[in-house]
């Protein structure tokens, strides 16, 4: 099966479809595009003044925020803390690569790198490489003792690459709308 997305522009609202016709994001409006919008900018927004920037009342302004959040559009309000006041130190990119790709082999790699705290995000990708991880660490023997367990130590695990970011020139938290 193709696996694929379609954006279908339809009046008004944006509705996309995947290959298998199962809708995936419930219609935007104009309005709840503005207020996503907004929101990913400054989430501690109040509802008087998003009402203001949306043009619509508090009341309205709640409930489709409160729509959003049922309907899993709106995922989390998170609070983004400095790396640097945290003592992280060096942000690495990880290209990884599997002797085996079974499912099962996947899924267990998977649990795995969802339990290491220094991996700040996990991809299982298409391509030459199997996984792209985003991993933060104090330093360079942190780094080391990180790819050491989790990495060196798999024996699912066929090569491994590293990048380490000098300068991160743009990082971004929210969605194109």
């Amino acid at each position: 099966m193709l696996n694929f997305c379609v954006y279908a522009p339809a009046p008004i609202k944006i509705i996309y479809y995947c290959a298998t016709n199962r809708k995936i994001m419930q219609a935007l409006d104009n309005y709840d595009k503005k207020l996503l919008r907004l929101l990913q900018e400054n989430n501690r927004l109040t509802s008087e003044e998003l009402s203001q920037l949306v043009n619509l009342s508090q009341s309205a302004i709640q409930r489709r925020i409160s729509r959003l959040r049922n309907d899993k559009i709106i995922e989390a309000d998170v609070s983004i803390i400095s790396p640097a006041a945290a003592g992280i130190g060096i942000t690495c990119i990880v290209d990884l690569v599997l002797h085996e790709g079974s499912s099962k082999s996947i899924e267990k790699f998977k649990d795995s790198l969802a339990k290491c705290t220094e991996v700040a995000q996990c991809y299982y990708v298409t391509g030459i490489y199997d996984f792209v991880l985003i991993v933060n660490t104090r330093d360079m023997p942190h780094f080391e003792a990180f790819s050491k367990k989790h990495l060196m130590d798999n024996p699912n695990l066929k090569h491994f690459y590293t990048h380490v970011v000098m300068d991160k020139v743009k990082v971004g938290f929210g969605v194109t709308i």
